[in-house]
């Protein structure tokens, strides 16, 4: 009896010290779970896995980023999925960045009395956080709900607005969240960088040549000031363009002819490293002279432009496309019995939407772009340059050849898909790779040792490494409109049918990419699948589905449990 009694205490100490080991082991993975986080992304498109260069910038940072995310508390589900796909995204950055990551996920009004949600509303809108308001709709009736779709990233005593929630023309509101889902890297990526950023990079905006400068530029250069140092340069004026000083430059709209001498500081410009925004029209399209006598015939601008861009690898073309995806202009159709005119909204074909395709991090997943007498672009071969299409013209296009008459009487037939036979004309094209000067074999020794030994610059024949550019045939591409109710607009807003289009992304993704060498666009190529449910088969099998996810899991622990009791019964039953 003492040997059982015995046998008994030593298995219950052994019992005791397996249970003790177990927890022990339990804590030792949780803490190095914790330290050596590791996980494994099994989807198709690897939602869950960063850009290296989003891991780079985590590694590398100084300094705590606190991330406070206000998008949080009972939202419907597409919400809440976009509420817990941010919580995802930033607690892959913690595994990357460690301690110098800090997230919350905040709800500012909780707790709070009118007086304060206020005043909280003003402060939070003072940093650029905006409220939305969403239209919840019940089994019986709807409701208003207020919410905060944004992340504040404060790094080193500044602060940055994140808009978690997109905008996209075109897409139902679950493929809005599903494309908002795929830009939070790139978003809470790109805040926390330029955060990091003491200095901003500086920009040369180029004179000289009729550039647009002035109340149709107001939002441009108010928005590059967010980003970048902004100098205008007169170009005539200058003997050179600094590339020490200026990581790129831009050249809008220029409607005067560029000389010898310009067009050779662009080109050692840019054979000594500089980058180029390209944004020109090569014909004139006078619209303020529909308004007067309902037509125009373009005429040239004559830049002057034709041999330098051949040198990069491209041709811009003399002529106008013409895209039946465009936009809308207003047209008396008659007069209404009160005497008003009738007027009908029309497409003009001569105001192509482009929407991109490509899959480069500049245009990736970005809406749709609006152009306005744009003219298109060959591409050109060369060697060792490569050309990456950015923009393009929809599969029912044409272009115009110049002289092109333009008449407002066009817009009173719609336009027949049949007669537009020459599709996906390029618009915008980025060209890179090693550049030669136009200028090689054709200086004078004598101008280029005066350029050696008075300036102290080189003539270069070549660029050193690989260098970019990018030129759009679109001169009004980066313009405003202004009018006397609604003040200076935002690029890309149509104000006949109030629709804002993605012209301001894309500039500002085309100068990231240009100025940026550790760019994080790379994380604008992430594709998050929707993969939509069977609404009618869900609510038919509603029942059928709740037990497999709930039932089964609680019958298969049953079973196993059940089976343990049995054959350890049956165990300890043959011992004895």
């Amino acid at each position: 009896m003492a040997t059982a009694t015995n046998k008994r205490k030593q298995q219950q100490r052994q019992a005791v010290v397996r249970v003790l080991m177990m927890v022990g082991i339990l804590i030792l993975i949780n803490i190095l779970a914790s330290r050596y986080h590791r996980g494994f992304d099994l989807t198709k498109e690897k939602r869950f896995t960063l850009s290296d260069a989003t891991k780079n910038m985590l590694k590398d940072m100084k300094e705590v980023a606190v991330v406070d995310v206000y998008l949080t508390g009972k939202f419907p589900a597409g919400f809440q999925r976009l509420s817990e796909a941010t919580r995802e995204r930033l607690q892959s950055f913690k595994d990357y960045g460690g301690s110098k990551v800090v997230f919350r996920f905040i709800d500012p009004f909780e707790g709070k009395n009118e007086s304060e949600k206020t005043q909280i509303s003003k402060s939070l809108y003072e940093k650029g956080i905006e409220p939305v308001s969403l239209n919840v709709k019940g089994d019986q009736n709807s409701s208003e709900q207020i919410i905060y779709p944004y992340a504040l990233v404060q790094y080193q005593g500044r602060s940055m607005p994140v808009k978690l929630l997109e905008n996209h023309l075109g897409m139902s509101p679950l493929e809005v969240l599903n494309y908002s889902e795929s830009l939070l890297e790139y978003k809470l990526a790109s805040a926390i960088h330029k955060l990091q950023t003491t200095v901003k990079p500086r920009i040369a905006y180029i004179m000289g040549h009729g550039e647009q400068l002035g109340p149709r530029t107001f939002d441009l250069l108010t928005t590059l000031t967010q980003h970048y140092f902004i100098d205008t340069l007169d170009l005539p004026s200058e003997y050179r363009i600094n590339d020490a000083i200026y990581r790129a430059i831009i050249i809008n709209k220029p409607t005067i002819p560029f000389d010898e001498k310009e067009k050779f500081k662009i080109d050692q410009y840019i054979m000594h490293g500089g980058r180029v925004l390209w944004a020109v029209d090569m014909l004139h399209t006078p619209v303020d002279s529909l308004q007067s006598a309902g037509q125009f015939i373009t005429q040239e601008y004559g830049l002057n432009l034709d041999d330098q861009f051949f040198k990069y690898g491209l041709r811009v073309n003399y002529d106008l496309i013409e895209d039946v995806q465009c936009n809308q202009i207003p047209l008396i159709t008659g007069t209404m019995g009160n005497g008003q005119p009738q007027i009908e909204l029309r497409p003009w074909t001569f105001l192509p939407i482009f929407t991109p395709t490509s899959k480069h991090p500049i245009v990736n997943n970005m809406d749709a772009i609006m152009g306005n007498f744009a003219n298109s672009i060959d591409t050109i071969q060369s060697a060792g340059i490569r050309k990456t299409i950015l923009l393009e013209s929809s599969n029912y296009s044409r272009s115009a050849a110049h002289p092109v008459r333009v008449s407002l009487s066009m817009i009173r037939y719609n336009p027949d898909p049949k007669l537009f036979t020459r599709p996906y004309r390029p618009v915008a094209v980025l060209t890179e790779g090693k550049f030669f000067s136009l200028f090689n074999n054709r200086m004078p020794q004598s101008f280029l040792n005066l350029l050696r030994d008075s300036l102290k610059y080189n003539f270069k024949k070549s660029v050193d490494s690989s260098n970019s550019m990018i030129v759009i045939a679109d001169g009004d591409i980066m313009l405003n409109t202004m009018s006397r109710t609604r003040g200076f607009s935002e690029m890309g807003y149509w104000e006949y049918t109030q629709a804002l289009f993605a012209n301001k992304n894309f500039i500002l993704n085309c100068l990231e990419y240009l100025t940026d060498p550790h760019s994080l666009l790379e994380a604008r190529n992430k594709d998050v699948k929707l993969r939509l449910l069977d609404t009618k088969r869900a609510k038919d099998e509603e029942l059928k589905w709740q037990f497999i996810n709930v039932g089964v899991p609680l019958l298969l622990v049953l079973i196993f449990a059940s089976a343990y009791l049995f054959f350890r019964k049956r165990r300890y039953e043959l011992r004895a």
